[in-house]
């Protein structure tokens, strides 16, 4: 399992003291956009082991009485539906989630903005159906010749068309559901506003990844390309800023590509660019909080090698956004970089031997102290299931041999699925065998036992030798359990569930 590597505690002090610096560098009032994700980070949590998944929330904690939240949404990530496919939920339903859990720890969230709005039918409908709620709704529009026509940016005619963000704080944090929603477009049109009323105000930006202060090729900046491996990210060497101070930092090419373009919009709205480089926009200080390197690079290795396992699924999927052959290409050239092959994985090979002596579907799972523990498909269970009970009695020191959930108690349940509820698969899913677990616990000190040691599993590392369900996949998530699978479905038909 992964060792730490990472200081949270000096993350969370050196990281809200830099912004608090910013702020008073660029004269009073901060617009900082938040790159990547502000809460529920399992990327940054799974490369760096230490961080917390929620850290960039409690940093924020920190100054929250200086803090004012401006979430953002991309009309044409809401016409398309748009999912977060870590959660599975749409980007509509990410700003109402994101909303929530920033007033459920005392942030103020102040305005959601529409970017790139045009009246289109979705917009318009979750516009409205904000404003019901009682969130104030702002309108951001398409300009035309964005972003060669600085002239036309810069004025009445470009972010002049724009609503006018109503803000009341010196740190207004600009977040989005997801990537391409207009974060750093909101952060600009809002100086050029704040401008022309005579209130002083400036532009920073907070992206973890690619770390800048690390080298180009260390696993922790791989990682972070594998995972944006689809949005067609490169990270590269700062141009800007080895020009200006002789300085090797790393940046990503849509950063260092719109740089100039930024300087220049930031020049005509504020009289001046107070930045050099990319990497001067920047506050990100994770990289100073790197306590093992050993422990991050692993971690990322294994990282690059899940994404991997991730693409060959979703191309099998026919999800050719999050799998095709340039993606598992450019995936397969990560791994050689960063020296790992697939089988680097600890719970590939168990997990495909398991399947090539039974015949059938297998599944592995590595726990907290090294021990890799397998599940094979029966008349009764799914792998996973079987996988996971076994799993529970190894560390719960029970005998494997002893009988948790009986024949008697599971065929019933097969008997209603199939029978009443109209499923074809009887064997049991996971979820399904934790909650007969659950009331074999009422009853049996051993099933109790067994139920104890859940919490263990957070962040195991498990592989299955076929595509799994929707249904066990959201429940290796809930448990927070790490997933890979082969590409390919355990029956050969056309339709799956």
């Amino acid at each position: 399992m992964n060792k730490i590597g990472f200081d949270n505690d000096k993350y969370l002090s050196m990281q809200s003291e830099r912004i608090k610096e910013r702020i008073s560098e660029l004269g009073g009032k901060l617009y900082l956009e938040f790159g990547g994700k502000l809460f529920d980070d399992y990327h940054a949590s799974r490369v760096l082991p230490g961080f917390m998944p929620d850290s960039k929330l409690r940093m924020l904690m920190q100054i929250s009485e200086e803090v004012e939240i401006v979430v953002v949404i991309g009309s044409e990530s809401i016409e398309k539906n748009k999912v977060r496919g870590d959660l599975g939920i749409t980007y509509q339903s990410e700003v109402l989630r994101l909303i929530d859990a920033f007033r459920g720890i005392g942030l103020y969230v102040g305005s959601v903005v529409i970017t790139m709005y045009n009246e289109q039918p979705a917009a318009k409908a979750f516009g409205e159906k904000l404003s019901r709620l009682g969130i104030r709704v702002y309108h951001h529009y398409p300009i035309e010749g964005y972003p060669s026509d600085l002239a036309k940016i810069a004025s009445d005619e470009g972010y002049g068309k724009n609503d006018y963000i109503e803000t009341t704080r010196n740190l207004v944090v600009v977040t989005a559901p997801g990537p391409g929603s207009g974060k750093m477009a909101t952060c600009l049109s809002q100086l050029y506003h704040e401008n022309k009323r005579g209130v002083k105000a400036g532009y920073a930006k907070f992206e973890t990844f690619p770390i800048w202060n690390i080298p180009l090729n260390h696993p922790v900046n791989l990682a972070y390309e594998a995972a944006t491996a689809d949005l067609d990210d490169v990270n590269m060497i700062d141009p800007f800023h080895l020009e200006a101070y002789g300085q090797t930092t790393v940046n990503y090419n849509r950063d260092v590509e719109i740089f100039p373009v930024l300087s220049a919009i930031m020049e005509r709205v504020m009289g001046e660019c107070p930045y050099k480089s990319p990497t001067d926009m920047g506050v990100n200080m994770a990289g100073n909080c790197i306590i093992d390197d050993d422990a991050v690079c692993e971690a990322s290795r294994q990282e690059i090698i899940r994404r991997y396992f991730n693409a060959l699924s979703e191309k099998r999927r026919g999800n050719d956004a999050a799998g095709n052959d340039e993606i598992i290409y450019k995936l397969e050239l990560l791994m050689k970089k960063a020296g790992v092959t697939a089988e680097d994985r600890r719970v590939v090979s168990p997990a495909r031997v398991k399947e090539e002596v039974t015949g059938e579907p297998a599944a592995a799972i590595e726990l907290p102290d090294g021990r890799i523990i397998t599940g094979k498909t029966s008349e009764l269970l799914g792998c996973c299931a079987a996988m996971l009970l076994n799993a529970l009695k190894a560390l719960g020191g029970i005998p494997d041999e002893r009988e948790l959930i009986s024949r008697s108690i599971i065929e019933p349940i097969q008997e209603l699925k199939v029978k009443n509820l109209g499923g074809r698969n009887p064997r049991l899913h996971m979820e399904e065998i934790l909650i007969a677990l659950s009331i074999c616990a009422v009853t049996d000190p051993e099933a109790q036992k067994a139920m104890e040691q859940l919490s263990k599993l957070k962040d195991c590392e498990a592989h299955c030798t076929v595509i799994l369900s929707e249904v066990d996949v959201k429940t290796f998530r809930k448990l927070g359990i790490r997933l890979t699978n082969e590409p390919k479905y355990q029956e050969k038909k056309l339709y799956h569930v």
